[in-house]
């Protein structure tokens, strides 16, 4: 059953249909709320909360886009207000010195790291947060450009310009977190890592 079908049921009176909703998009729109709000508890609020206004607004949605843009933009719009911040309120690139200084802040949980993955999350954490909310978005969730931008309300040169520079930083630190690790060649089989360091000329 497609989801758009879901969405006519709901609207019909099953509300139990919303239920498949919610446990496909629950996982990616904690991980969007988080990476805005950097605190678990008040991720998991904004979720709960995003889900309600989706219920309450679902006659709204239009199958043009797909329900998981449609969702991830209002658990956008909610965490930032909840966060009460700016994602984009300054276009001043990071330094990558500053962002080296903050990766030495972890060396000692770093040395003992051995897995790419456990790498790529570490670093993740230390990206400002609309660098890893991209990163997340366009590498871990296969969204487009044009989903990205309705997602977060950035056009979409804008949102090509903002994820070169997250992933030329995401490069940066990485390659600085090999250097401090013993982890061999082997590890770059991983795709994320792949997709950031091989194709750097893939967003298109």
């Amino acid at each position: 059953m497609n989801e758009q079908l879901r969405v006519k049921q709901v609207l019909s009176g099953n509300t139990s249909a919303f239920g498949y909703f919610v446990d496909t998009y629950q996982d990616m729109a904690y991980t969007i709320a988080y990476r805005i709000i950097g605190n678990k508890q008040d991720a998991e609020d904004v979720v709960q909360e995003s889900y309600l206004k989706a219920y309450r607004n679902l006659a709204s949605f239009r199958s043009e886009s797909k329900f998981s843009t449609w969702l991830y933009r209002i658990v956008y719009n909610t965490a930032v207000t909840h966060a009460q911040s700016q994602m984009w309120q300054s276009s001043r690139e990071t330094n990558i010195d500053d962002a080296f200084f903050l990766a030495d802040q972890h060396s000692e949980r770093t040395s003992s790291l051995k897995e790419t993955k456990e790498i790529v999350t570490l670093i993740m954490d230390q990206l400002p947060r609309g660098d890893a909310l991209l990163l997340t978005l366009y590498y871990m969730d296969d969204h487009s450009v044009k989903e990205i931008a309705a997602i977060t309300g950035l056009n979409e040169s804008n949102v090509k310009v903002k994820l070169y520079r997250a992933r030329k930083l995401f490069k940066e630190l990485l390659m600085h977190e090999l250097n401090k690790t013993s982890m061999t060649r082997d590890s770059e089989s991983d795709t994320f890592y792949r997709y950031l360091i091989v194709n750097e000329n893939s967003i298109i």
